[in-house]
């Protein structure tokens, strides 16, 4: 069982005064950073704030910090060290990768998407119809909002180049079964994209496992700094055409990065890395067993959020209401504005929000109005009980 008093030591957070009695239930949005990456982060700049890659000290530390952010994610994500890219943000990295196959593919082949997404894994891809490219929309149901694998059958054909869909969407919650899907789309001819930026905070997946060839998701909500993380398998990468300077194309990790990085942000994402190693020691287990350590936490705190909302009158509950089957992230559809309801629930200690999180599309699929958005709830393995609570508590009091 994971101990969440020595979890939540490891964030600053926890112990900052202008946080005091608040409970931070919007880490769908972002986490909060965990100790490594702020120590990382702050020596980088105290120290290490030059060109990486110098023949000089300072220089040469930098570089070494950066590589191995590169190497120690890459291995936590069960994927070659060159697989992995650093970015600006994941929504920036799903554009450069759109780029490259509006140059790789040919008028009349497809691409799927869902209308599960959020928008930076749905609009660049949805944009390839500008040059030709079919795209076919993979519908969720628009009681539930799950995403049916068979329904994908039906979309699936000589055509397809690449299925696009998310690990679990930040509004649905339910997890889907990356590997199934990926191995369909694989039977078809065509290569797997996964957005995994709302699944990633709640265990790093092992990408290797699942099949995806693209996976990606964002430092900045799995307690680092603010960067989208970017796999790219190697068999796909090396024919993808090349979006960076011409010289770096034979590099595997830049070949989708344009611009240059951001160097001190990459060198703490060792402390991502870090931060795991270090619940893991704690613990007794291997890096790769803390991502089943946290999602039992998530679901046994999850449970009873989900008991406590899903039969209200006037709330409609997105997703599945059994913990297993879901994210700890609660969208609550009320038939009112959202905004007003997370500024009352601010004013009892809940940080929370009230907006469509650029979900549109899914939140117009299952019938609901954007402009009013929902209410979202959402935590991580950092989380105690007693802020659940106080949460059930302080819905019980605004709903």
């Amino acid at each position: 069982m994971l101990n969440s008093d020595f979890v939540r030591a490891q964030f600053p957070a926890f112990s900052e005064p202008s946080l005091e009695g608040q409970a931070f239930f919007e880490n769908a949005g972002g986490s909060y950073t965990c100790q490594p990456v702020v120590d990382r982060l702050e020596r980088y700049y105290r120290q290490r704030k030059v060109q990486p890659y110098g023949p000089y000290a300072a220089s040469r530390l930098a570089g070494e910090e950066m590589d191995e952010a590169r190497r120690r994610m890459a291995a936590l994500l069960g994927v070659e060290t060159g697989e992995l890219s650093f970015g600006p943000s994941t929504t920036q990295n799903t554009y450069v990768l759109a780029q490259a196959f509006r140059q790789f593919m040919q008028p009349g082949e497809a691409v799927i998407v869902t209308n599960q997404d959020h928008e930076a894994n749905s609009g660049p891809w949805r944009r390839l119809a500008e040059e030709g490219i079919e795209v076919r929309e993979w519908r969720i149901d628009p009681e539930t909002g799950h995403l049916d694998p068979e329904a994908l059958a039906d979309l699936l054909d000589e055509k397809v180049r690449l299925v696009c869909f998310p690990h679990c969407s930040n509004i649905v919650a339910e997890i889907n079964p990356v590997a199934e899907i990926t191995a369909m789309a694989h039977a078809a001819g065509a290569f797997a994209c996964v957005d995994g930026v709302s699944y990633a905070p709640h265990g790093f997946p092992d990408v290797g496992a699942l099949g995806a060839d693209i996976y990606l998701f964002s430092a900045y909500k799995t307690y680092g700094p603010h960067q989208g993380l970017m796999v790219v398998r190697r068999a796909l990468a090396e024919v993808l055409p090349n979006q960076a300077h011409f010289f770096n194309g034979d590099v595997l990790y830049k070949r989708f990065i344009p611009a240059g990085p951001d160097h001190a942000q990459v060198a703490a994402c060792a402390g991502m890395a870090d931060y795991i190693e270090t619940l893991a020691a704690h613990h007794g287990c291997a890096p790769g067993a803390v991502h089943d350590l946290m999602r039992a936490q998530e679901e046994r705190l999850l449970q009873p959020l989900l008991d406590a909302v899903k039969g209200r009158n006037h709330v409609r509950l997105i997703g599945p209401a059994d913990a297993a089957r879901r994210a700890p992230t609660l969208a609550l559809a009320l038939g009112r504005p959202a905004a007003p309801v997370a500024a009352a629930l601010a004013e009892r200690g809940i940080m929370a929000g009230g907006s469509h999180f650029y979900a549109v599309r899914p939140l117009r699929a299952l019938g609901l109005d954007p402009e009013e958005g929902v209410l979202r709830l959402s935590f991580t393995h950092y989380t105690s009980e007693a802020e659940v609570t106080k949460l059930i508590e302080a819905l019980d009091a605004v709903l």
